[in-house]
């Protein structure tokens, strides 16, 4: 097990559209905790203390008392692994503890028609049981990228699921009547909720809870604030840090802070009336991936603030936070050196990040824990 000790570093210079102040320092303790994963994607912790990971080549695994277990979880369907689609996010049910459902986001279908699926299955420790489709974007599409893919739970145990808008399609971002571009919710079992938004508009899908969305890749409900916070890649330019509230347009293709990857300007508008502003936007991107509003013991300085990881620039973003009011920014975890993919709070208060590796089979879980435990 590789164990580093470092300083926090204090800014992130060269970087436009906020501002970048000093923050205190503070000690930490970097640990491998296992490495041999398959482009990990996302992470969930067992009420064991146990962990599931998801590889986006399709496998779940399972850490068992600290060690990777060889055998890939039994029971998981065939996800599409092309591009920037495989199985993507993991979430246990908030009821877990009795019912053992487990929740996974993958692409499904081929090249010429794919799609984000929902579904869920009952793990038995070692196999995923009694599989069932929860949620399927619609309609299906012809390019394997931008498919959001991460989900979170509400206090009423309805699911949020973050759907991206298939890069071809964005466009459709504006139009409530298809899932591109969306945050959709839907009941644990997959049923519409009465209190959606559009339930009554037949212009809509019902599933649709916000829209305007391009290819938001972190979504977390924090209940020390009772806020969804979400992010969403732009293309050169215009990261976002959202706010997600229901009914709510967050403007994408018609406003943004990003032009094309041609260099040619998306839309003449960084605002526009009935749109919603961002809380925080970069430029240049840095590719926002996971995201995780810390609520632990360890790190009492950093409570409530928000981690993000970066796949562009290799670090960890720390946003400070005041509620729902966002601050100084502060970069952190550069030492791993490699694509960083998701970051959770672990129920032991340490943080846990997911780095992509530098060839294959070489993901890795790091653990973060205060220096003085």
């Amino acid at each position: 097990m590789k164990t580093v000790l470092k300083l926090a570093l204090l800014c992130w210079a060269g970087m436009t559209g906020f501002t970048v102040q000093n923050a205190s320092a503070t000690d930490y303790t970097l640990e491998e905790v296992v490495n041999g994963l398959d482009m990990p994607w996302g992470i969930a912790f067992l009420p064991d203390g146990d962990m599931l990971v998801t590889e986006l080549s399709g496998q779940l695994r399972m850490i068992r008392e600290g060690e990777l277990v060889s055998r890939p979880v039994a029971g998981v369907p065939e996800s599409f692994y092309a591009g920037q689609g495989g199985l993507m996010d993991v979430r246990l049910h908030p009821d877990f503890a009795t019912n053992n459902l487990v929740y996974l986001s993958l692409a499904v279908g081929d090249r010429a028609s794919n799609a984000l699926r929902v579904i869920r299955g009952r793990f038995d420790g070692t196999d995923l049981q009694d599989v069932e489709t929860v949620f399927e974007a619609a309609p299906a599409k012809d390019t394997a990228v931008h498919y959001g893919g991460r989900m979170t739970f509400l206090p009423d145990n309805t699911l949020l699921v973050a759907v991206g808008d298939g890069f071809d399609y964005r466009e459709d971002a504006q139009n409530r009547a298809n899932h591109f571009g969306t945050i959709v919710r839907v009941s644990d079992t997959g049923k519409v909720p009465a209190d959606n938004p559009y339930v009554d508009d037949p212009a809509a899908l019902p599933e649709v809870w916000s829209y305007g969305h391009r290819n938001p890749q972190s979504i977390i409900y924090d209940a020390g604030t009772d806020t969804v916070f979400q992010t969403e890649h732009g293309p050169r330019g215009g990261d976002e840090l959202n706010i997600i509230e229901p009914a709510k347009n967050y403007g994408w293709p018609a406003i943004t802070y990003g032009i094309d990857y041609s260099g040619l300007r998306i839309s003449p508008y960084t605002s526009y009336e009935g749109m919603e502003q961002p809380l925080e936007y970069w430029d240049p991107s840095f590719g926002p991936s996971g995201m995780t509003v810390y609520r632990g013991r360890a790190f009492a300085e950093w409570d409530g603030d928000i981690f993000m990881t970066s796949l562009i620039f290799n670090h960890v973003i720390r946003v400070d936070m005041d509620g729902r009011v966002s601050g100084s920014q502060q970069v952190l975890f550069d030492e791993i050196g490699e694509r960083l993919r998701d970051i959770r709070t672990g129920p032991d208060g340490a943080l846990y990040i997911l780095s992509e590796g530098t060839g294959d089979a070489d993901g890795r879980v790091w653990r973060v824990r205060a220096a003085n435990r």
